[in-house]
C-alpha cells in the first residue's frame, strides 16, 4: 500500500513543473484584489501579482484585471517566504519593450508612444511598460516653456541613445519635426509663384513685421507692406492666431516676402482725378523737417507742406506753428503723378486779414516799445537830477 502511495506522489511530483527565478509562465487569474492578483501558474504553489508589480501607472488591479484572464509573468522568487511565488508583469513587459526599443535604435525606426509624465527637464514616455526620457530641447523645432500639454498624447520620436544599464534612453522628436517641415517647405516651393495670393495664419508679431505660416513655410509680411498708409507698431495691428490673406511678392531661395498692398488699394489709383490741382483737401500732419511738414491726405499719399507755405507770416520752424496729429485743412498747388509728389499750401486758404492784424500788432507792439523807452529816458533824468541837487544839499550842510 506504501509503495501504491508513493507512486502517486511520485507521478504527482513529476505531473507539476519545476520552476525557477526568471522563468517566463503562464497564468491565470484565479483571484484579484485591489492590491493584488492570485495566479494559477501549473506549480504546486499560486503565484502572487503585486499592483506594483504589474505596472507603474495602475492604481487598481480589479480594474485592469479579471478572473479567468491569462497573463504572462515572470517569476521574481519561487518561494516567497510565506510559500508563493513571487511574480512581475511589468519587468517581462519592460524587457520585451527593451528589446523592442534596442532594434528601433539600431534601425534607426520611428517610435510613437504616450507621454505619462511632465518633468522639469523634458517629457517621460513609455513604450510597453519601458521609459523613455525627450529632453525639453529636443520636444519641438522651437522652445517651448510649458511642456503639460503634452500629457497623455501620443507621440512620435526616435532614440539618439539607447544604454539601459545606465538608465540612459534617449528620445528626440525634434529632428523629425525638422524633417517633416523641410519637407511640407519643399512641396510649397514647387507650388507657389510671385503674385499669388495666399491665406495663412500669424506665427509670431516683431518690430519690423510678423510671419505667417503659409502651410509648410513662414512668409514674411514686413512692416512697410502692411498698408499702404503708415503702420506704427505691428503688434497694433496682428496678432498671433489672425487669419490673414495676402500675395506673395517675392521668393528668394526659401525666403518668402508677403504684402497686404494689392494693386486694387493702391491709393494713387486715379490720383490725378482725387488730387487735381486747385482741390481742397483734409490731412493730418504725419511728420516734420526743418524745410516743411508732411501732410498724410490719404493713407499711403504724403503730401509736402512746404515751411513757406504754412502761414502768411514768416515762420522760423514747423513746429512753432504745427504738431504731429494735427489736422489741418489745405489747396494742392501742385501735382507730379509720375514722381507721386504732392505740393501743399495753407497759407493760401488763410484769410488777408490775418497779414493785417499782424502789421496791427507790430506796429502797436513798437509804439509800445517807444513810448516804454522814452519813459524811461524821462525817469532817467529826474533820478539824475534829484541825485545832483541831493549832492548839492549835502556840500552846503557841511
Amino acid at each position: 500500500m506504501s509503495e501504491v502511495n508513493y507512486d502517486f506522489e511520485q507521478m504527482l511530483d513529476e505531473s507539476i513543473k519545476s520552476i525557477h527565478n526568471g522563468d517566463v509562465v503562464e497564468g491565470k487569474v484565479i483571484s484579484v484584489k485591489p492590491e493584488e492578483a492570485v495566479l494559477n501558474i501549473g506549480y504546486k504553489a499560486d503565484g502572487i501579482l503585486p499592483l506594483n508589480e504589474y505596472s507603474n501607472t495602475a492604481e487598481d488591479l480589479t480594474a485592469e484585471l479579471k478572473v479567468g484572464d491569462e497573463l504572462t509573468v515572470k517569476v521574481l522568487k519561487v518561494n516567497d517566504g510565506d510559500g508563493q511565488v513571487a511574480l512581475s508583469y511589468k519587468r517581462l513587459a519592460a524587457e520585451k519593450a527593451n528589446q523592442k526599443l534596442k532594434e528601433a535604435f539600431d534601425n534607426n525606426e520611428v517610435i510613437k508612444a504616450p507621454v505619462v509624465e511632465i518633468l522639469k527637464g523634458g517629457l517621460a514616455v513609455d513604450v510597453e511598460g519601458a521609459r523613455v526620457f525627450i529632453p525639453a530641447s529636443l520636444v519641438s523645432d522651437m522652445f517651448e516653456r510649458d511642456l503639460t500639454k503634452y500629457k497623455n498624447q501620443e507621440v512620435e520620436f526616435v532614440l539618439t541613445e539607447y544604454d539601459p544599464a545606465k538608465r540612459r534612453v534617449i528620445g528626440d522628436r525634434k529632428q523629425l519635426i525638422v524633417k517633416e517641415k523641410e519637407a511640407a517647405k519643399a512641396a510649397l516651393l514647387e507650388k507657389i509663384e510671385v503674385g499669388q495670393e495666399i491665406t495663412g495664419v500669424v506665427k509670431s508679431v516683431v518690430d519690423f513685421g510678423a510671419f505667417i505660416d503659409i502651410g509648410g513655410a513662414d512668409g514674411l509680411l514686413h512692416i512697410s507692406e502692411m498698408s499702404w498708409g503708415r503702420i506704427g507698431n505691428p503688434r497694433k495691428h496682428f496678432k498671433v492666431g489672425d487669419e490673414v490673406t495676402a500675395f506673395i511678392k517675392d521668393i528668394n531661395d526659401d525666403k518668402i516676402a508677403l504684402s497686404l498692398k494689392f494693386e486694387d488699394t493702391n491709393p494713387w489709383l486715379n490720383a490725378s482725378e482725387k488730387f487735381a490741382v486747385g482741390a481742397i483737401v483734409t490731412g493730418t500732419i504725419a511728420r516734420m523737417t526743418d524745410f516743411g511738414a508732411f501732410v498724410e491726405i490719404e493713407p499711403g499719399v504724403d503730401a509736402l507742406l512746404h515751411i513757406s507755405q504754412i502761414a502768411r507770416h514768416h515762420v522760423d520752424k514747423p513746429s512753432d506753428e504745427l504738431k504731429v496729429g494735427e489736422q489741418i485743412e489745405a489747396k494742392i498747388v501742385d501735382f507730379n503723378e509720375e514722381e507721386k509728389k504732392i505740393s501743399l499750401s495753407r497759407k493760401v486758404l488763410l484769410p488777408e486779414e490775418d497779414n493785417e492784424e499782424t502789421e496791427e500788432a507790430v506796429e502797436a507792439t513798437e509804439e509800445t516799445v517807444e513810448a516804454t523807452e522814452e519813459v524811461a529816458e524821462e525817469a532817467v533824468e529826474e533820478t539824475t537830477e534829484a541825485a545832483e541837487e541831493t549832492e548839492e544839499a549835502t556840500e552846503d550842510a557841511e
